[in-house]
């Protein structure tokens, strides 16, 4: 079975000589209009109710045979050559850990519809863009825990960050506690690029671990983190205080960031700081952190030629012996 779109030909250029067949078929029409026979007979009373023998009307099949014969020795001197090519493709993927940030200042609503629901989403969609690789996710407040190990079932931790909320564990930003519990997830990872991606909004103000000792842990074991301030300059609309129906009573705040020591940890683990004030501003951080942590692909390619002259040689043998047969035998009296 032929591909033809997989069909190339050694000597193309031979190809023009298939313009002989409408020549041969114009010469052939010509002389079939200009050649007649003539037969005088006193009446043709008696030829009234003869038919014509069936080979008259096939009487152009050894024009058609040698039409056949020449086209396909044509294209098998042209040499067709099926092409064969495949790839072998190797992935080197990057295990990414993203801690992010849960506590009550992030419902503040300078992002829409507010800080948290804007991280969630931005996240969800740099997921979708890293398919080759392990994610996990680590959700911190006033403590920090494991929200999904790495794992490259990306629907499983998309379906986990849908569910994030604030209030489902201790109130606070510690930062260094949700740093250390990242790079405790990713650290004895066989990957060639280990990244933390720590999202806040806040100052460090509870846990057992300091955001700097955190970051020189993280250097050790050779993971790399990129830290992203979340909140626009000046005043935001923020939560002050929670009603006992879970509801928050809100008021403008000063957006307190501690961009020195987020900017410490970048630098110390060789990651980078961003400031993300808006949530165009926030998915161009992302963009950027996919840009610098790019999977290393290897590709190896390979093709093969098959001569494929064969089928058009015994199709035109096969055409000429037809013709052979049909010129001294059937149509021997008539050729």
């Amino acid at each position: 079975m032929f591909n033809f779109n997989d069909i190339t030909f050694a000597n193309p250029e031979l190809l023009w000589l298939l313009l002989i067949i409408p020549l041969l078929t114009a010469w052939y029409i010509w002389k079939n209009k200009s050649t007649k026979a003539e037969l005088m007979v006193s009446t043709l009373q008696g030829f009234a109710d003869l038919r014509a023998p069936l080979k008259i009307y096939f009487r152009h099949i050894l024009f058609v045979l040698r039409s056949i014969v020449i086209a396909a020795l044509i294209i098998a001197i042209a040499r067709p050559q099926a092409r064969s090519s495949w790839k072998d493709f190797f992935s080197e993927g990057i295990d990414i850990v993203i801690a992010m940030d849960i506590s009550a200042s992030m419902l503040a609503q300078d992002f829409k519809p507010n800080r948290l629901e804007a991280s969630k989403q931005v996240a969800m969609e740099f997921i979708d863009n890293r398919p080759n690789d392990r994610i996990g996710l680590v959700i911190f407040s006033g403590e920090s825990f494991t929200q999904c190990p790495l794992t490259s079932d990306h629907a499983v931790i998309k379906i986990l960050f849908a569910g994030i909320k604030t209030g489902i564990i201790n109130d606070g930003t510690a930062i260094g506690m949700g740093l250390a519990n990242a790079v405790s997830r990713i650290k004895d990872s066989k990957a060639k690029s280990k990244v933390v991606i720590l999202l806040t909004d806040g100052i460090n103000n509870q846990g057992s671990i300091a955001p700097v000792t955190a970051s020189e842990i993280a250097k050790t074991f050779g993971v790399r983190v990129y830290t992203i301030g979340v909140g626009t300059e000046g005043k935001a609309l923020s939560p002050v205080a929670r009603y006992p129906d879970g509801s928050y009573e809100y008021d403008y705040l000063d957006v307190q960031i501690d961009e020195k020591m987020l900017t410490e940890i970048a630098n110390t683990t060789g990651g980078k700081y961003f400031r993300a004030t808006d949530n165009k501003k926030l998915k161009q951080v992302y963009a950027e952190i996919d840009r610098l942590e790019k999977t290393k692909f290897e590709e190896k390619s390979f093709s093969n030629k098959e001569e494929r002259f064969l089928p058009f040689a015994l199709l035109a043998g096969l055409a000429f012996v037809a013709e052979l047969f049909f010129r001294y035998t059937v149509y021997r009296s008539i050729t």
